[in-house]
């Protein structure tokens, strides 16, 4: 039996959850729940100096809008500091790693003179095999011993092997000399307590593999999987950045998108089944792996976002769908539906949903079932309702009156109206779009009247008439 999945996320909480930070965590999501293993969730905050607790509740917030659930306690990176530096001791103890007394204006000479000599500027320390005797009492760095020679080889998942010399790696610092340990210190330390077996995470940290491994090996530990994915670009092919707008997961919620198809486009922003783009949650955590991850990076593109919106909002069950657009009105800082309200726009979406990319659309088309009367028409609408429409209008209220409210019956009274007027339905569309919505593009006229129902359709149509 091999042992279970165990993916994580580990944010620093010095800002938003960025898109870039949310596709990671979805893609250790899918990959943990995808083998029934565990996605946990670890808030690196060892930067005190940045890190906040709003930060915190940003990212945390982010997740939550995109359903990326993690299994246990979250765990601060601050608060294992004790057990990070006892590590770093137990190396010391081995002889795995060794006390260096240099300063910093030492190192900063010997890179100096090594640059002006066209030399290697990688600090190799004179204390890594000096005599405890010949400590001085002064304060020190705990160093790790790098290996001299030789190849370190970074078995990844998505990047392929990557092979670094081993004289390439620096005796890396572990413990500061206030005896705090350091970033690189802290992952491995972390990863390896909570059982990660596959790190996950952004090809920028490839070259921090090969140095995290010197740990693991030294400490005998099993080394994870590795899988580093390439970052996501802007439309200009650049890293994305803010230059490139709204970054930030809630932002998007309070833009209007849906967070299943922010999670459909966020998974195929880099990964690909063959030549599906639309998918339920269910396929992507049946169908993601690793292998499926492309070596190049991604390119974010607002319009292909908003066509996989689209077809979710169009698949989404309606009392879900309300719930959500309530949600969204709330990120926005937009009022809240009223009871009423509510249950009107829940009622209208059968005839709204497959033509709505975002929530916005879709609160604009549903304006004919959320406004309440008098209905003012906007400027195009109100071209519909010159003299002869309003006369129109009111010969066509008494042929509704008794008439049965299903849409077979509407149908036949308004064509019937329309023939005796000798006239296409066509004309009569744009008075009763503008009487019913006070908007001269809504859905289908017979639509509104079966949402609004008899008495309501009435009302309005009496109003616009007057």
């Amino acid at each position: 039996m091999s042992a279970p999945v165990v993916t994580r996320f580990a944010p620093s909480p010095t800002g938003f959850l960025h898109i870039g930070g949310a596709r990671t965590a979805l893609f250790n999501w899918l990959y943990a729940r995808g083998r029934g293993g565990k996605f946990l969730l670890r808030i690196e905050d060892t930067d005190r100096a940045r890190s906040t607790p709003e930060a915190t509740a940003a990212i945390l917030q982010g997740m939550a809008w995109l359903g990326l659930d993690h299994d246990g306690d979250i765990v601060s990176q601050f608060d294992n500091a004790p057990r990070h530096a006892e590590v770093a001791l137990d190396l010391l103890a081995q002889g795995k790693a060794y006390k260096c007394f240099a300063t910093q204006d030492e190192i900063t000479a010997f890179r100096e003179a090594a640059r002006a000599e066209g030399r290697s500027t990688l600090y190799h320390s004179p204390w890594r095999d000096a005599a405890p005797e010949t400590h001085p009492d002064a304060p020190y760095v705990v160093r790790i011993k790098a290996p001299q020679s030789g190849e370190t080889v970074i078995g990844d998942q998505v990047q392929g092997d990557v092979t670094i010399r081993n004289d390439q790696l620096d005796d890396m610092v572990l413990l500061r000399s206030d005896g705090t340990p350091v970033y690189m210190l802290a992952v491995v330390v972390d990863d390896h307590d909570m059982g990660v077996t596959h790190v996950v995470r952004g090809d920028d940290h490839l070259n921090n593999a090969a140095r995290q491994m010197m740990i693991y090996n030294a400490m005998g530990w099993d080394v994870p999987v590795w899988a580093h994915i390439p970052l996501i670009h802007g439309p200009d092919g650049k890293k994305l950045s803010k230059r490139h707008g709204a970054l930030g997961a809630q932002e998007y919620q309070a833009m209007g998108y849906p967070a299943a198809g922010m999670r459909n486009y966020l998974a195929r922003l880099g990964w690909s089944h063959g030549d599906d783009e639309f998918f339920t949650d269910a396929q992507a955590q049946e169908w993601f792996d690793l292998s499926g991850i492309r070596k190049s990076p991604a390119q974010f593109d607002l319009k292909k976002l908003e066509n996989i919106c689209g077809q979710h909002i169009a698949v989404t069950d309606d009392a879900a769908l309300r719930r959500e657009t309530e949600e969204y009105l709330q990120a926005a800082g937009e009022p809240a539906f009223s009871a009423a309200q509510s249950s009107a726009f829940e009622a209208a979406l059968y005839c709204l949903k497959e033509r709505a990319k975002t929530f916005p659309e879709l609160v604009e088309k549903a304006h004919f079932a959320l406004a309440s009367r008098p209905i003012e028409p906007d400027e195009k609408a109100a071209k519909n309702l010159d003299t002869v429409s309003r006369g129109i209008l009111t010969e066509l209220t008494p042929h509704l009156q008794n008439a049965s409210w299903d849409r077979e019956t509407l149908e036949e009274v308004l064509n019937g109206f329309a023939a005796a007027k000798d006239t296409k339905f066509g004309k009569l569309a744009g008075p009763l779009r503008a009487a019913l919505a006070g908007r001269a593009v809504t859905p289908s006229v017979f639509d509104m009247m079966l949402v609004l129902g008899r008495d309501e359709t009435l009302a309005r149509l009496t109003e616009a008439s007057a």
